[in-house]
C-alpha cells in the first residue's frame, strides 16, 4: 500500500528492543509476497533500520533480505560504517538550542564520505520514532543537500510546512502516519500525497 501510494523507500526495523521492531522470518515473508505483487518498474528502495548491531550479522540480513540501503540509527562510527555493505543512511540527533553551524559540523563527516543523514529530534528515552520535531530552523541550509532526510514529528498536517521552510531531499516518517501505534492507511497516503504537493 506505501509502494502504491508513492513511498521512495520502505523501513523495515530491526533495531532490537523497539516496539516497530521486525523479525527476520516475518521480513522475509513480507518481501517474499510483496515482490511477488509487484508488476511495476518502479520499486522503493528497501531501507533496514539497524543500532549498533554486530556488522556480519547486519551484513547478513541485508543480504539475506536483497536490500538496498541500511540506516544505522546508534553510535556507529567511521570504522563500523566502513564495513557495510551497502548504501549508509546514518541517523543523526539534533539537540535542543543547535544551530545550523552545530548541525554542520555533526553531519559534514557523514555526507562527505558519501552517506546519507537522517536528521531527527533528540528525545529523552527514545532512540528515533519519537513524534516529536526539532527546531527546523537549525537545519536551514543543510536539509536540502544531497541525501539529507528530515526526520521527527513530520506527519500529514506539518509537512508541507518543513518542506516549504527546508526543501529537504527527502522527508522520513513513522509515528506521524500512525493511530495507536499502528500504521495507518488514509494517513500514510495523505502524507505522501502531502509531499508531492509542497
Amino acid at each position: 500500500m506505501a509502494s502504491d501510494a508513492g513511498a521512495d523507500f520502505l523501513g523495515f526495523n530491526f533495531v532490537e528492543g523497539v516496539r516497530r521492531q521486525i523479525q527476520l522470518t516475518d521480513a522475509e515473508q513480507i518481501l517474499t509476497d510483496y515482490r511477488e505483487g509487484r508488476q511495476t518498474s518502479k520499486q522503493p528502495g528497501l531501507v533496514g533500520l539497524f543500532r549498533d548491531q554486530d556488522i556480519d550479522q547486519v551484513n547478513k540480513t541485508a543480504r539475506t533480505l536483497e536490500l538496498d540501503y541500511l540506516q544505522l540509527c546508534g553510535s556507529e562510527d567511521e570504522e563500523y560504517v566502513s564495513k557495510v555493505e551497502l548504501p549508509v543512511f546514518k541517523q543523526l540527533f539534533v539537540k535542543e538550542g543547535s544551530t545550523p553551524l552545530n548541525v554542520n559540523e555533526m553531519v559534514s563527516p557523514f555526507l562527505s564520505s558519501g552517506h546519507g543523514i537522517i536528521l531527527d529530534s533528540l528525545t529523552k528515552g527514545a532512540l528515533g520514532g519519537s513524534g516529536k520535531s526539532f527546531d527546523w530552523a537549525s537545519a536551514v541550509g543543510i536539509a536540502n543537500r544531497d541525501k539529507v532526510f528530515l526526520a521527527g514529528g513530520l506527519n500529514p498536517e506539518n509537512v508541507q510546512s518543513a518542506i516549504k521552510q527546508l526543501s529537504p531531499w527527502g522527508v522520513d516518517v513513522a509515528s506521524g502516519v500512525e493511530i495507536d501505534g499502528v500504521k495507518d492507511p488514509e494517513r500514510i497516503r495523505a502524507f505522501i500525497k502531502a509531499v508531492r504537493n509542497a
